[in-house]
């Protein structure tokens, strides 16, 4: 019989070992790739960015180029949405450019590309690529070489890498008289880029130029800003143009990399374009199928309970916890040794507890225990037979929970009101089995099932009652497997329960 137990020891332990393995790989991968979190009412930033081009038709046929961004390890795309009338629309293979294009027009065109981003990470600015092809030198004059030397030679006096330094030194105040002799007078942002690209050109540097937003709440009229990207060390790094430090900011979206600009348009004149940006916030679990999506596991998450209509993943969050509360009984029951009125009575007890609230929940349970002992001692003088007595008891139950209620309602106090939420078999059980034990084991043994009964159901109640709980179990259900074998194991278990070893005290000392 030993080696039985032993061996079936060894085959759940076995078992519960792979299940733990293969809960934390699931979890893991819920966090990783579908963006679950250990925090109930968990939220993720939607940002929406929406861009305004405007132009004055030259009367030849329109077309437009927009650069866009695209899903990738900084960002998410949730929705994209192009408004432009009387245009037809089309993506290039790489999907980052747009093409509209249009039969002429005569009045001022108003076109309008909406896009909105989740996910948003701070990648640093570094992307791994293959190496480019050394950058083209610049055709420079004797003095004009002569004075890019010179600055070049300046620029490594300041801290930071070859492109920090140079970025730098093209944003200190004031600015070195050779600095401001090598720039233009009227320089803009642009122009700065291309400059300090050639430099960096004559060092052997390949760069190109990226532009992009940095989200923040309620922006409007937003011009995307310009950073460098330059090759060093076997990856793409992108610079600030104004502090020359390596690296995005947070919430930084970069739109293009590489090209003149954003937006082309062809059979038009005078085009701008503005961002706006607004954000928003929903529910992590809300977006989970959207990330199951793009991580290319859209299956496993279609037959999983997440993708069912709320009414039933509402109804599936209070079946996830019990295995948890029944792990607690067992607990209580075969190892600290708790004699509850039934197996899962408390279990029932913590659930209506939870939905009534602690005291009003308890003051409830009183009151009905409390009447339906005295209803079912007058009873007992009728010696009726078990089942007639039993649904009689029911019956009584039902009758005291209805004037609870109505006493409630007309008294405007939710501890009566919460006595609906106790199960009504549950109940007419509870005072049966206390009568019984009353009759048989004297009132002593009664009030101890009793008892235990309420601490192991408060017990429960104060585990399953943390939001916290009740989300982990709900999001990562794979803890039940785990939860399942362990209540196994704990059924080969035949020491002490921890209330006998007071009770066998004396044999041990023998």
């Amino acid at each position: 019989m030993l080696k039985k137990i032993a061996s079936v020891r060894g085959i759940l332990t076995t078992l519960l070992m792979l299940a733990i393995v293969y809960a934390a790989y699931s979890i893991y991968y819920k966090i990783e790739y579908w963006g679950f979190s250990f925090a109930p009412k968990h939220n993720t930033n939607l940002w929406s960015v929406e861009a305004h081009i405007a132009f004055e038709p030259t009367g030849t046929p329109i077309k437009i180029n927009l650069t866009t961004p695209r899903s990738n390890e900084a960002f998410k795309i949730l929705e994209e949405n192009v408004v432009a009338p009387g245009y037809k629309v089309k993506r290039n293979k790489s999907g980052s450019l747009l093409t509209l294009t249009s039969a002429p027009k005569e009045e001022q065109q108003h076109i309008y590309y909406k896009i909105m981003l989740f996910d948003n990470v701070n990648t640093r600015g570094k992307t791994s690529a293959p190496q480019p092809k050394a950058p083209e030198q610049p055709l420079f004059d004797a003095q004009k070489m002569a004075e890019a030397k010179q600055i070049l030679k300046l620029a490594e006096t300041i801290d930071g890498d070859a492109v920090s330094q140079v970025i730098k030194l093209f944003n200190q105040e004031p600015l070195s008289a050779a600095v401001q002799a090598y720039l233009p007078i009227q320089k803009s942002p642009q122009q700065t880029l291309e400059i300090i690209r050639e430099l960096l050109a004559l060092k052997g540097i390949a760069s190109r130029p990226a532009r992009g937003l940095l989200l923040e709440e309620s922006k409007k009229s937003l011009t995307p800003d310009l950073m460098l990207e330059a090759y060093i060390d076997g990856k793409w790094k992108i610079y600030n143009m104004q502090t020359g430090k390596k690296g995005l900011p947070d919430n930084f979206v970069l739109f293009q990399r590489g090209g003149k600009s954003l937006i082309d348009v062809i059979g038009g004149e005078n085009s701008i374009i503005k961002y706006s940006i607004l954000k928003s916030v929903t529910s992590t679990m809300n977006l989970a199928g959207k990330r199951a999506k793009l991580a290319g596991n859209e299956t496993w998450y279609d037959y999983s309970i997440y993708n069912l209509p709320l009414a039933e993943q509402n109804t599936l969050k209070w079946l996830s916890i019990f295995p948890l509360a029944i792990l607690i009984i067992v607990v209580m029951r075969n190892v600290v040794g708790l004699q509850t009125m039934g197996t899962f009575t408390p279990m029932l007890l913590a659930m209506a507890l939870v939905k009534t609230g602690f005291v009003p929940g308890m003051l409830c349970f009183t009151f009905i225990v409390f009447l339906g002992l005295i209803i079912r001692f007058f009873m007992s003088r009728f010696n009726l037979l078990l089942v007639p007595r039993i649904s009689a008891v029911v019956i009584f139950v039902i009758i005291i929970m209805q004037g609870f209620t109505i006493l409630g309602y007309r008294l405007n106090q939710d501890i009566a009101q919460s006595a609906v939420f106790f199960p009504i078999i549950i109940m007419a059980w509870i005072i049966e089995r206390a009568s019984i034990t009353w009759e048989e084991d004297g009132p002593l043994n009664a009030g101890k099932e009793i008892l235990f009964s309420v601490l192991t159901a408060i017990f429960v109640y104060l585990v399953i009652s943390i939001d916290y709980i009740r989300h982990i179990m709900f999001a990562f259900n794979e803890l039940n497997i785990v939860i399942l074998l362990i209540v196994m194991l704990l059924g080969t278990y035949t020491g002490y329960r921890l209330l006998e070893l007071k009770r066998f005290r004396p044999l041990v000392k023998r």
